[in-house]
């Protein structure tokens, strides 16, 4: 069975996630490994990954996802903002709705993401109160993802 395996990340969390789906999948089957490109459409299976960006994925992720037409696809991302399988699951929706015709889900995973510094900079700015003590306690536990734990989850979801 041949698949690729196509992601985007831009702060490495996603690329992180990538590395442990081929770590899980015999190496010789794998006819395609990087971001988004048309060379990974003759794969069998196609595990692709994202990062989120205002609540999807990002747009070369939508754009790929579209191209699809028969192949059996895996769905992997990360999130800043993290923790609840419902948010997750908003996510995954969105991003699915990308999907090409014919192509079949047969998949998904998430987990948190570390978030740049410039994003608790920006935290910090906020009015006090509820909100912001929120925000920053949810980019400090981010800085530990994604985790072990989280590589171990991905790769029992790939290979079940």
């Amino acid at each position: 069975m041949s698949y690729a395996v196509v992601y985007s990340s831009h702060t490495g969390n996603t690329a992180l996630l990538a590395e442990a789906v081929r770590e899980a999948l015999p190496q010789e089957d794998c006819i395609y490994f990087g971001t988004p490109d048309l060379k990974a459409l003759t794969a069998e299976t196609i595990y692709v990954g994202f990062w989120t960006d205002k609540g999807t994925c990002d747009a070369s992720v939508a754009q790929f996802l579209q191209e699809l037409t028969h192949q059996k696809v895996f769905l992997f991302g990360t999130a800043g903002f993290g923790g609840a399988p419902d948010y997750f699951e908003q996510i995954l929706n969105r991003v699915k709705e990308n999907l090409g015709r014919g192509a079949e889900l047969t998949g998904t995973y998430m987990c948190q993401g570390k978030m740049p510094m410039s994003v608790r900079a920006r935290y910090e700015q906020m009015e006090e109160g509820p909100r912001r003590t929120a925000m920053l306690e949810n980019f400090d536990q981010a800085l530990h993802h994604p985790n072990t734990e989280d590589l171990v989850k991905l790769k029992a979801a790939i290979v079940k």
